[in-house]
């Protein structure tokens, strides 16, 4: 009774429970979690330049992550292009110059902290026209003033960003008194007014005091202490932020470094000033609060605003719209359908009449219903990407974060092993499954910020270069084979590859370029077919009647080598090349076609390798040279072990020459050249054995089958 009841309940629970509901479960907790984060936005207000400036916390020890917003590390020529024409004035005490010398140096890290210390400090940079300037002004009293009146005339040029603070000289000259306190309180409300109307045309920061480290403090700084200092930004709080009636204060609190200070104010040198790492964190603070909005990194949400939506982007819009609205009516007649043709129960015989009718789905029903889903993906993608609705953070690397995961699929991966249906080198099993570790290796090495640890990227550099490797093998095998080059076949792959990074490109209002895993295979793609099919066109079965046909492979592919060269060594021909209408609106990011170059010649010579290694394999089954069968090595028992023992070592040489990389410009230099020894190593490991050969991971092969899927996001 007991095993019949259990029988009953785990019948129940898999008719209940099965990948549909799945499906409808996670799209509930997606549509849950949306509305908890729009309501959280609405709770706490939708401005990241406030959350930039107020709030946030450290990832590890150095790296800031404000509160729901990622923040761009700008470099010298986007600073640049950023303040071009642009006037800078920071105003205020030594901790207010700290942060002045930090500022410059993103524009120029080689100004030198040197002059007087109590004086004014100028700073022109003459090819982009961007002038900061420091004024020593350590006090809030009437000289400050005067500074800042002087601006509000109408005949004076005022400076675009205003930088100012001061509270510790009042505390230490005058001893900490309280009527020091009271005096601060009453120039700062002189003050308020003229900053007010500053604000209205430039942008205004009021630095609010960092706290100390009083055991540090020297003598003549005794008094300095952290309640005297949380007075003075109260007081300065409260004025500024009421300096305006019944309206929101245009100048800005620049109250994070407070709390920067309050984790790092312990390694300062004297107690009072911050050190260096945490001065540059608070001069790229002011730098993404400036720059974000014109320059728009895609690094860098705080402070910007929502994108406003394009032509081509309300377009695609109404299109899924109308394709959910037209599936919908489709499923509500069906279902009103299928109740009419319901099998009814005949009242004297006590049988159900089944009617016979059947109501066909439609060729469009579905073509809607497929256009219905990918809608609903694209909406996920773009209300995660695009718009403000979810908190978005900055990558940040540590081992844990990319090694468990790592350990977590691999064992997932070697728990669900099956046996092939064909023990051929490369079996279509294997390929999905080498695939699908890379992708998902990759994919957590994105999440997780690998990139930033040198030994992680130039293994992944070779996973990928291992993806563009199967490009080269399965296509060339292809058209090697069958000898279709039909424009029906390149328009197959064209599409596959392509229709999402297409679709994406359209909703998220991103560059083709922007997802460069895609164009850098479909190029590939492409530089395979034209060798094939141009004039002679050289195939297996015309080889076969001739070996003469081989050498002129070989010479095709000696060709292709060449041009590879040429391109990769000459940056000028390679960007003319691209620049051209219209390949320019494909691979341009950013106003020109660099970025592509760097991503093109990173993995030159791969492709040409997996042509070669496809040729010379197919070449050697074809002459039976090769044991394929099921638990047969692939060459005889001496020479399968030579090539194994051969095989480890290089992988080993390789993976221990990634691991002691130090310098990323030139390990990336030989890694064209030297990946495929890697790769190759792979695959003679993974085939030579014929037991290794006959098993596969269907784990891994299950994402292998949707690899372009997942790396079209990258």
């Amino acid at each position: 009774m007991a095993a019949l009841a259990y029988n009953l309940g785990k019948r129940e629970i898999n008719h209940y429970f099965s990948v549909r509901s799945a499906k409808v479960l996670a799209l509930v907790a997606v549509l849950l979690l949306a509305a908890c984060h729009l309501a959280s936005r609405r709770y706490r207000g939708n401005d990241s330049c406030e959350y930039l400036l107020s709030s946030g916390r450290f990832l590890g020890e150095k790296v800031w992550q404000p509160h729901s917003c990622m923040m761009h590390k700008y470099k010298i020529s986007e600073a640049k292009n950023c303040l071009v024409d642009k006037h800078i004035a920071f105003i205020g005490d030594s901790r207010i110059r700290q942060l002045f010398y930090s500022f410059v140096k993103i524009i120029n890290p080689q100004f030198k902290e040197e002059g007087n210390k109590h004086e004014n400090i100028p700073f022109e940079d003459k090819t982009a026209s961007v002038k900061v300037d420091f004024l020593w002004h350590p006090e809030v009293n009437g000289s400050m003033k005067q500074c800042i009146k002087v601006w509000t005339e109408d005949s004076i040029a005022k400076p675009h960003v205003i930088v100012a603070g001061a509270a510790t000289w009042s505390i230490k000259i005058h001893n900490g008194s309280s009527e020091a306190l009271s005096q601060y309180k009453m120039n700062i409300t002189s003050i308020a007014p003229l900053l007010e109307k500053l604000a209205k045309t430039s942008d205004v920061y009021w630095v609010l005091q960092d706290p100390v480290y009083e055991d540090l403090l020297s003598e003549n700084r005794k008094m300095i202490t952290n309640e005297k200092i949380d007075a003075y930004n109260e007081a300065a709080v409260s004025i500024l932020n009421s300096s305006t009636r019944n309206s929101k204060s245009n100048v800005k609190m620049f109250s994070v470094s407070k709390l920067i200070a309050q984790e790092t104010i312990m390694e300062s040198l004297d107690g009072l000033h911050l050190p260096e790492s945490s001065r540059e964190t608070n001069a790229m603070i002011l730098m993404n609060v400036y720059c974000n909005k014109i320059l728009k990194p895609v690094d860098g949400s705080c402070c910007q605003p929502r994108p406003p939506l394009t032509l081509i982007q309300k377009l695609a819009a109404c299109f899924f719209t109308l394709s959910i609205i037209g599936y919908l009516i489709f499923y509500i007649i069906h279902r009103n359908a299928h109740r009419k043709n319901k099998p009814c129960t005949d009242l004297e015989s006590g049988e159900e009449k089944k009617n016979i009718i059947n109501t066909p789905v439609s060729s469009l029903e579905i073509l809607l219903q497929s256009f219905c889903k990918l809608g609903l993906i694209m909406a996920y993608f773009y209300m995660c990407d695009r718009a403000n609705l979810f908190m978005k953070e900055n990558k940040f690397y540590t081992h844990s974060s990319f090694f468990i995961p790592i350990i977590y699929i691999l064992v997932l991966g070697v728990f669900y092993n099956e046996n092939t249906k064909e023990t051929k080198v490369l079996n279509r099993e294997q390929t999905d499954e080498w695939k699908g570790w890379m992708q998902l290796v990759i994919l957590i090495y994105h999440i997780s910020g690998a990139s930033t640890f040198l030994p992680v990227y130039m293994h992944i550099r070779v996973l990928v270069a291992a993806y563009l490797f199967q490009t080269g093998y399965g296509h060339f095998s292809y058209f090697w084979i069958k000898g279709d080059f039909g424009i029906h076949r390149v328009c197959q792959v064209l599409f596959r590859l392509n229709f999402l990074v297409v679709v994406l490109c359209i909703v998220m209002d991103r560059p083709y370029q922007f997802y460069y895993f895609v164009p850098l295979v479909t190029v590939w793609f492409m530089v395979i077919y034209v060798t094939l099919a141009l004039w002679p066109q050289i195939i297996q079965k015309k080889a076969n009647g001739n070996c003469f046909w081989h050498f002129g492979l070989l010479l095709k592919l000696g060709f292709l080598l060449l041009f590879i060269c040429f391109l990769a060594y000459s940056q000028g021909a390679f960007e003319k090349i691209f620049s051209l209408w219209p390949l320019s609106k494909c691979f341009e990011l950013k106003g020109n076609v660099y970025e592509w170059w760097f991503r093109w010649r990173l993995d030159r010579y791969v492709v040409f390798h997996g042509m070669l290694f496809a040729f010379i394999y197919l070449a050697l089954q074809k002459r039976q040279i090769l044991s394929e069968g099921k638990g047969e090595p692939l060459f005889s028992n001496k020479i399968s072990n030579f090539l194994l023992f051969i095989s480890v070592v290089s992988f080993l040489t390789y993976s221990i020459w990634a691991s002691s990389c130090k310098n990323k410009a030139e390990c990336n230099e030989l890694h064209p050249s030297v990946s495929v020894v890697q790769i190759l190593a792979f695959i003679l490991i993974r085939n030579i054995p014929g037991y290794a050969r006959s098993v596969y991971s269907s784990f891994f092969a299950w994402f292998g089958k949707i690899s372009l899927e997942l790396l079209s996001r990258f």
